[in-house]
């Protein structure tokens, strides 16, 4: 009797455990599935972001022929390859003292520039940064124009020196929609970052400014209204002769670029004294079938306030890059729970701005200790296991990497259209062999490219790619500060009067 019992006890402690174990084995199976799952989402992803330099080459030629579509014809192409009218640019030799207003979203700044004339010397330069008040966004154009005119006056005023200048000379940089008419006035196209002034839309923006200094007693003149990618060009020119290019590449993306005159097709008649113009692209709203598209940029475009629009530009700034590791990290949460339960936080569009994500990708701590503190602080996914964190650093290198090297194919596509990348051209015929390249600058501008070491890096790589170790090492890319207020500064100079 006691030796049944015993036996039926054995076997019920067999039972029992065999029956912990099919469970523990049950939940390591399903946990490798669930695995699995992320690990088939960011190998489809990297797939989806694949930039060969196959591909690169032809995301090269694309931007070359839609340079050239946009500048035979109005609307040819996507790329709008809008006239500046900018044929001077500033070299060094420059001096007097000049000013410059930017007025670029909420906040608008005034700035004063000093130049010796002594090759590429700025003496000093002056900043003041002050706020719009909200009601001024949406009040009349002499209310706005006002209100900056009187921050100039009072700006002027603590010069000190007590003398009557001379008329000043004031370089506007206006980062909003418009059409150039001149080098010193252009008209509204529309309001965009919160301005909504009605009465504004249609008129010419330097000449709403004017009449403000007029109203204002203050003997000021625009002589140049110009945007910020425009600004970089003038600035990196006037310290280094050999510049033919800017880019902006930080929140927002933007390039402009020297062009031959008799190149601007749309344009047939105009004459410059220098026989060029600067061009400004708006590259932002680059489209090509060969940019590597993934289904979150399909649905990052469709939910933005702007769908079929400035598509280049949602792949490569700063503005797009951390919503779209976020869209994936919500998708791997969505297929297991590697993060936990999914946390609301991961359903806000543009939650993760692109400083924390670069955080992220460049913590190089052993236990990802950042990659832990961004997803608590940003998405309150506490205890990350660090499986989890590595896969949120790897997500971080796919997007980084992609843009990085889409932005090198584009400045390759600027150098491809004007001959500098040494094919000659796009209707070149010469082999690089039989070409002798010209040292070639292009002038860079923003926090993606100067703050995020790694997305610098992808992009030289890349533009060494595609351009091979001997083309590249005469193609230089130059960092400048404010373009939008001493590259203004520096263009009201070349147009003085």
């Amino acid at each position: 009797m006691g030796r049944t019992v015993l036996v039926g006890a054995a076997l019920s402690v067999a039972v029992a455990t065999c029956a912990v174990a099919a469970l523990v084995v049950g939940k390591r199976v399903r946990g490798r599935k669930k695995w699995r799952k992320v690990v088939n989402v960011l190998r489809e992803f990297e797939e989806g972001c694949e930039t060969r330099v196959e591909r690169l080459k032809q995301v090269v030629d694309a931007m070359a022929v839609e340079m050239h579509a946009g500048l035979a014809s109005e609307g040819g192409s996507k790329l709008k390859m809008l006239l500046t009218f900018v044929d001077n640019l500033p070299n060094g030799t420059e001096r007097g003292t000049y000013y410059a207003l930017h007025l670029g979203g909420t906040n608008f700044r005034v700035l004063r520039v000093h130049l010796g004339g002594q090759g590429s010397s700025i003496s000093e330069h002056e900043v003041e940064r002050q706020p719009i008040p909200q009601h001024l966004m949406t009040s009349t154009s002499e209310d706005l124009f006002d209100f900056i005119a009187s921050s100039l006056k009072e700006f002027i005023a603590k010069e000190g020196d007590g003398s009557k200048a001379d008329r000043r000379e004031l370089g506007f940089t206006f980062s909003f929609p418009l059409k150039q008419m001149s080098v010193s006035s252009g008209i509204l196209i529309k309001w965009t970052k919160g301005f909504s002034i009605v009465n504004m839309v249609g008129r010419d923006v330097a000449a709403c400014l004017q009449d403000a200094f007029s109203r204002k007693g203050l003997d000021v003149r625009v002589s140049a209204l110009v945007n910020d990618a425009v600004g970089t060009l003038a600035l990196g020119h006037y310290h280094d002769a050999d510049t033919v290019a800017a880019i902006i590449i930080g929140t927002g993306t933007n390039a402009c670029y020297l062009e031959r005159i008799d190149s601007i097709i749309k344009s047939q008649g105009l004459v410059t004294a220098s026989g060029r113009m600067v061009v400004n692209m708006e590259w932002g709203n680059f489209w090509s079938s060969h940019l590597p598209r993934t289904v979150y940029d399909i649905d990052l475009d469709f939910e933005s306030p702007n769908p079929n629009d400035q598509g280049f530009e949602k792949m490569i700034s700063g503005m797009y890059l951390g919503d779209i590791v976020r869209r994936v990290i919500l998708r791997m949460s969505s297929e297991s729970d590697l993060f936990g339960p999914i946390s609301p936080k991961l359903l806000v569009p543009f939650i993760l701005r692109t400083p924390s994500m670069a955080a992220m990708h460049e913590d190089d701590s052993p236990d990802l200790r950042e990659v832990a503190r961004v997803l608590n602080d940003v998405f309150e996914i506490p205890d990350a296991p660090l499986k989890a964190r590595k896969m949120v650093v790897k997500v971080c290198d796919v997007v980084t990497r992609r843009a990085g090297r889409l932005a090198a194919a584009g400045i390759v596509g600027i150098l491809k259209k004007i001959g500098r990348d040494g094919s000659g051209g796009i209707t070149g015929g010469r082999s690089r062999n039989d070409m002798k390249m010209k040292r070639t600058v292009v002038a860079i501008e923003g926090g993606l490219y100067s703050s995020y070491t790694l997305f610098k890096e992808y992009l030289h790589e890349a533009l060494e790619e595609i351009l091979g170790e001997d083309i590249a090492k005469h193609v230089i890319l130059k960092v400048t500060e404010d373009g939008s207020g001493i590259g203004t500064a520096l263009l009201a100079a070349s147009y003085s009067s």
